[in-house]
């Protein structure tokens, strides 16, 4: 007799189309009721979700949460590193990152950078559109232009 009790008890845990029919029947009676009373919960809920999801996406990408919207697709973390440089080189050219004017040298160093980031992001771009055994490598050699370029950066920066 107890081993009749627990088939019947597996049976019971498993969804068949039979029990499936009868849930859905349950949810059409009782889910107009209480829609009006879970709505207001799950919206909030989607909302806080979504809200962390985009937390964790731009702590990934190094960005500010409201840029976020600015670099999407695959190639989205070449798009912010490329960013994050060419905002590092207008500081340099500004003389904001060292306490005296930059030299030519480091004036020279960032023009050229600069170009060169232009050149990468759109190689990113073009990349984009790629099937994915060229987008790869293609994002691979940008990544590897991307760290001489920071390289170069930190050395002028005197770290």
């Amino acid at each position: 007799m107890a081993a009749g009790n627990r088939r019947t008890g597996a049976r019971r845990g498993r969804l068949t189309p039979g029990r499936v029919r009868n849930l859905l029947g349950i949810a059409k009676v009782v889910g107009p009721a209480l829609a009006p009373v879970v709505l207001p919960f799950a919206v909030r809920a989607a909302g806080t979700i979504r809200d962390g999801y985009d937390r964790f996406r731009a702590r990934q990408l190094g960005v500010p949460v409201a840029d976020l919207p600015e670099f999407t697709g695959r190639g989205a973390r070449l798009h912010a590193r490329i960013a994050g440089v060419s905002r590092v080189l207008a500081a340099l050219r500004a003389g904001r990152l060292a306490p005296s004017a930059p030299d030519a040298a480091a004036l020279a160093f960032a023009d050229q950078a600069q170009a060169r980031l232009e050149t990468l992001a759109v190689a990113v771009r073009a990349a984009e559109r790629m099937p994915s055994v060229r987008r790869r490598p293609a994002h691979r050699a940008v990544a590897a232009e991307l760290d001489q370029i920071e390289d170069d950066l930190l050395r002028h920066l005197g770290v």
